[in-house]
């Protein structure tokens, strides 16, 4: 049975909010193993590159493992994972498949939702903890304010995972507020069922292309304000998982699907150097010394990068558990300790391609597609090169050109 939650409004308009059951998702059948979540993953990663997205049978199935309870609050039924440990489960099911652990990093994604009115809270996970919310925050479109709420339209883009959704959130603009005001400026999000928002097919491109990560429409849509939060703000659930920084935790959950491919590249590289022959006959790739001392030294980048990557979250986690705020300085860190994983585990893929030599050009060897999907990485927002220059500039005490950390 839905559960149906009307807002009206004076303008004569409605939103008409529907909590997706776990019944829509044929495969929901109890829990599943991440072992076994892998190994489907794994037959399955060549059909979600055609589809150009993650179907909703596998989104169940996500679904089943916990992956989209583990931003859930544990007062609603979910399971608030500390984030290192979501985030190790994101980098296994990267080194199966980047688009699909990209589709799961989402599942991080209720941290935003945390910042709703309570009330509204109850009502999203009124069908229980295991709720999809996907989002095209950009470019921001313009919200008008009318009583009870908000009339959008426009057109946003970037909203990967939303075939399997089940909440989908747009960018109305930035927050109000004074110079001094914490969330002045951060993008203020309306969140609306999936049912109510069109999906604009049109996700072509290079890498990452199962993610679905297509445009979305509305057009004159009601939403009450009760429905809407600044992507950032102040959560108003009083747990651990949302004292921890909203943004460096959406930035961590996308570099460990670069982990993750670096992870399959080296696997791949080390298990070519001496069963495949070589096509012009050469020495094997375990008998050539630039192989063992590149194989060695891609191992090297990628298990010190990891290391600060996880050190840094784990010690933001207990910041948090020992009563304390994380301060400017340890987020710092975490952003820094993103954007450095995702690209030296970018340079990590393209090296063990290299090492591979002519048999990885081939559209069948899965280094194409690692390589592809691990330079998509570096290019989001919240990865880029500008996060260097950022941090940087609270290492020395000036500040940041744009909002960080």
């Amino acid at each position: 049975m839905h559960a149906l939650n009307t807002v009206s409004s004076d303008a004569g308009s409605s939103s008409l909010h529907i909590a997706a059951p776990q019944d829509d998702y044929p495969e929901y059948a109890g829990p599943l193993s991440l072992d076994a979540l892998i190994e489907e993953v794994k037959r399955r990663r060549d059909d979600f590159d055609a589809l150009s997205h993650v179907p909703r049978d596998m989104v169940g199935k996500l679904k089943r493992a916990g992956i989209f309870r583990a931003g859930t609050p544990r007062r609603f039924g979910g399971d608030a994972l500390p984030p290192h440990q979501f985030l190790a489960m994101l980098e296994r099911i990267a080194a199966a498949d980047g688009s699909t652990a990209w589709v799961a990093a989402f599942g991080s994604a209720n941290t935003y939702l945390a910042s709703l009115p309570v009330e509204t809270q109850a009502k999203l996970y009124a069908t229980g903890p295991d709720q999809v919310f996907a989002g095209g925050l950009y470019p921001l479109q313009k919200g008008t304010r009318v009583p009870g709420g908000f009339m959008v339209s426009g057109q946003w883009r970037f909203a990967s995972g939303c075939k399997g959704a089940d909440w989908i959130g747009v960018g109305i603009g930035g927050a109000p507020g004074n110079t001094g005001d914490p969330n002045a400026g951060k993008p203020f999000t309306a969140v609306f069922p999936s049912s109510e928002v069109e999906i604009v097919d049109n996700w072509n491109v290079v890498g990452m292309q199962g993610t679905g990560s297509h445009d979305l429409r509305l057009k004159d849509k009601f939403v009450g304000e009760q429905w809407t939060f600044v992507r950032g703000g102040a959560a108003t659930i009083d747990e651990p998982l949302y004292r921890y920084p909203t943004v460096a935790y959406q930035a961590q959950v996308h570099a460990a699907v670069n982990i993750g491919l670096a992870r399959a590249a080296l696997d791949l590289l080390a298990g070519m150097s001496g069963v495949t022959q070589t096509t012009t006959g050469a020495p094997r790739l375990a008998d050539r010394a630039y192989y063992r001392s590149g194989l060695a030294q891609a191992e090297a980048q990628l298990r010190s990068a990891r290391a600060f990557f996880f050190e840094s979250a784990e010690a933001a986690w207990q910041t948090i558990l020992a009563g304390d705020a994380v301060s400017p300085a340890e987020a710092n860190i975490l952003r820094l300790s993103a954007t450095h994983a995702a690209h030296t585990c970018a340079e990590v893929v393209m090296a063990a391609y290299k090492m591979a030599g002519i048999g990885a050009i081939y559209r069948e060897s899965r280094l194409q597609r690692l390589v592809r999907d691990s330079i998509v990485v570096t290019q989001h927002a919240f990865l880029g090169e500008g996060t260097y220059d950022a941090s940087g500039a609270l290492f020395v005490g000036i500040a940041p050109v744009t909002p960080y950390p």
